[in-house]
């Protein structure tokens, strides 16, 4: 009877750890990649700024020299970070690619123009400096037009800056709700032991003696836990950076370490902070207040 009821109590041991690891273990993953969210989402948002082109349409009068100088002092500006010259006959073919029709066997002569796309650095995507980049190229009198897409920039901007400040909000509430989490699991870890911690205070254990076994366990589980999540991490990593190679995901490997330390951190940290004082909760109460 008594080996029946050491092996349920064990078995009972066992799945508390278990549930406790899986609870650190969850919480670590999601807050990791909330944290790599934060990390690459101005990396992520100038991806998406930088597919905005200006495109400079050339009159038929413009003469290749022109058009080269034009090309070398566009690629050579701080501002620029690709352009790429379109004649009239590729954006024909282009064109006839898309509707699956040749338009100028209905015109009987190509209406297009030579044109230069441009692909701006992010920070230069905004209406002030896509004004003036395109007032610059309007004073080249071979220069016909220059369009851009100023409404999808301004809504573009300032979606990035909206995203941004909740990204930073959720980064805050989840962080506070993940130590709350892991904090009310190990509660419940201490809580199965209370008795335990009481009779060892009755028979004249130190507070600081009963307290060390529960967080060096506690730190352990943590421990688990923040390997289990950095592997999952890891995998979810590998596979953004391989399914989005044009994030580069992985460009700066240095801030991706970092980011896995500081959850391998938070596994110690929270554990051992956690556990500290849940028993010094149950080392403050008398005898008679551990049965409620």
């Amino acid at each position: 009877m008594s080996a029946s009821f050491e092996k349920h109590q064990k078995r009972r041991l066992v799945s508390s750890y278990i549930s406790v690891v899986v609870s650190i273990a969850l919480v670590l993953f999601l807050l990791g990649l909330l944290g790599m969210l934060v990390l690459n989402a101005k990396k992520v948002s100038d991806h998406f700024k930088e597919q905005v082109v200006v495109t400079i349409y050339l009159k038929d009068t413009a003469k290749e020299v022109e058009r080269k100088q034009l090309e070398k002092s566009l690629a050579m500006a701080d501002y620029v970070k690709s352009t790429e010259y379109v004649s009239k006959e590729q954006a024909a073919e282009f064109m006839k690619t898309e509707t699956g029709e040749d338009f100028m066997d209905f015109v009987g002569y190509n209406p297009l123009q030579n044109s230069i796309d441009v692909h701006l650095k992010a920070d230069f995507v905004t209406s002030e400096h896509l004004e003036k980049i395109s007032a610059e190229a309007l004073n080249k009198k071979f220069v016909e037009e220059v369009t851009y897409d100023n409404d999808l920039v301004n809504l573009m901007n300032d979606n990035v800056k909206k995203i941004s400040f909740w990204v930073l909000v959720i980064s805050g509430l989840f962080t506070l709700i993940a130590v709350l989490l892991i904090n009310s699991s190990l509660r419940l870890a201490v809580y199965s032991k209370r008795f335990t911690i009481k009779t060892m205070q009755m028979v004249g254990a130190t507070k600081r003696f009963i307290r060390r076994p529960f967080v060096w366990k506690s730190i352990r589980l943590g421990i688990v836990g923040a390997i289990l999540a950095m592997a999952g991490m890891a995998i979810v990593l590998y596979y953004l950076n391989k399914t989005f190679p044009e994030l580069e995901l992985l460009s700066n490997p240095v801030l991706m370490v970092l980011l896995f330390v500081v959850i391998f951190g938070l596994g110690i940290v929270i554990t051992w902070i956690s556990t500290h004082f849940a028993t010094q909760r149950f080392l403050n109460l008398k005898t008679d207040e551990l049965y409620y």
